[in-house]
């Protein structure tokens, strides 16, 4: 067997495993498998492999290969989301949602005015030519606004924090965060691809139509999955699938990325139905550890860290600042004006500087839509993965002894957000 199919066969694997090996050793530090996954992307692509031997990357990763490494990730990606948008419930942000509400905005509102500043300075050096000043800048504010929500519900898991209050007001915070970010991103791609404004504000209408559509038809589609679980699970699988790609068509098509389609189908799909969550389950257990990896490499075939000259490394600098300053002090001072403790505000600032996959996504939609160059895409994916990797030690160092830790309360009484024997709980 010869041609492209032959190296896809090597070139799969290579990829998996590795990827695994990088999970296992992130899990081994402390760190959530993401960053590993991530880190060897980045160091099977031109940043070390195809700098330090190219005739391996050749090999393994011949350019034949890539096209199709890239669908196969892309496919696995726009999977990924639509599990990630069903287990957004937003449901769970009643209960504190005034002060879930202040620190989301906090978290948003605040990177967005710094990110734009920025955005505004880096863009006659950084911006691609061509790309007028306001789908860049929009972009580049909305990109440093967001919140890894998979990954930040994976760390508190792995903490034994994801079911105290701690927790939980965290991941309010964070379905809140993603949510607002989603809807900017609708806004930001819509502008990017559009000819004009109106093209965009057409765009955009069309978006919020389907998101209308795929929520008015939730009764209908729930007792269309009801009916195919008593066939088959399998059947139930295959519809999932099949709406999931047909809304990231939908999406694409009118003009915003296949990956919000995915996401969108998601978010509108109907609660509480169990083989809904099975079939999610099944496709999430095989995705994510086999082909979600193919996406990181694709990834890191467009990273090239040692391609940055000395004065980018500069701009690297400032944004990690201000990627780490806007979101601390909006999520923290929110946090602290509701009327938490300074620790539980800190850790506010600390957690939704979780960026992790969903950075990652956001960055590719932009470098896919050439709204930012292939060096200002790796400048943010190193943000990205040092946010990330610096959330879990600094997690650890705030609830250390922190069983004293107050959040917002009608009564006004300090509550306990960590168990006793949360130092054991590793």
């Amino acid at each position: 067997m010869s041609g492209p199919l032959s190296a896809v066969l090597v070139a799969v694997p290579v990829v998996v495993l590795a990827c695994q090996a990088g999970g296992w050793t992130a899990r081994r530090l402390g760190q959530p498998p993401v960053i590993g996954e991530m880190a060897i992307g980045i160091l099977l692509g031109p940043s070390l492999l195809g700098w330090l031997a190219p005739g391996v990357q050749h090999l393994l990763l011949p350019p034949a290969v890539l096209p199709y490494i890239s669908v196969l990730g892309n496919l696995a990606l726009l999977v990924f989301l639509f599990v990630i948008g069903l287990e957004l419930d937003l449901g769970s942000l009643r209960a504190t949602r005034r002060a879930v509400a202040s620190v989301a905005a906090g978290s948003i509102l605040l990177p967005l005015a710094l990110g734009a500043g920025l955005a505004l300075a880096m863009y006659p050096s950084l911006a691609p030519d061509g790309v007028h000043q306001w789908p860049f800048v929009l972009f580049i504010a909305t990109a440093l606004s967001i919140t890894a929500f998979p990954v930040l519900a994976r760390i508190l898991t792995d903490k034994g924090l994801a079911t105290t209050l701690l927790g939980t007001f965290a991941l309010a915070c964070a379905a809140a965060d993603d949510a607002l970010a989603w809807c900017l991103l609708i806004a930001v791609t819509s502008l990017a691809t559009a000819g004009s404004p109106l093209d965009a504000l057409c765009a955009l209408a069309l978006a919020a139509a389907l998101t209308a559509a795929l929520s008015a038809a939730r009764p209908l589609v729930k007792r269309t999955l009801e009916r195919a679980a008593r066939t088959s699970d399998d059947l139930v699988t295959v519809l999932l699938v099949t709406g999931l790609l047909l809304a990231a068509y939908a999406t694409d098509w009118i003009g915003v990325h296949p990956a919000i389609g995915a996401f969108l189908a998601g978010a509108t799909m109907p609660r509480a139905v169990q083989a809904v969550e099975r079939s999610a389950a099944r496709l999430h257990a095989v995705v994510v550890p086999v082909l979600l990896p193919l996406f990181f490499v694709d990834i890191g075939l467009h990273t090239d860290v040692a391609a940055l000259q000395a004065g980018q490394w500069g701009w690297a600098a400032l944004v990690l600042a201000v990627a780490v300053t806007g979101k601390w002090v909006g999520a923290a001072g929110a946090a602290r004006l509701t009327g938490c403790d300074w620790r539980w505000s800190a850790l506010m600032g600390t957690l939704m500087n979780c960026r992790g996959i969903t950075e990652i996504v956001v960055l590719s939609i932009g470098l896919q839509l050439g709204v930012i160059t292939t060096n200002l895409f790796t400048i943010m994916v190193v943000m990205a993965v040092a946010t990330t990797a610096a959330t879990t030690p600094l997690l650890d160092r705030l609830t250390r002894n922190a069983s004293d830790l107050t959040a917002p309360s009608p009564a006004s009484k300090p509550v306990r957000v960590l168990p006793e024997n949360h130092g054991a709980a590793r």
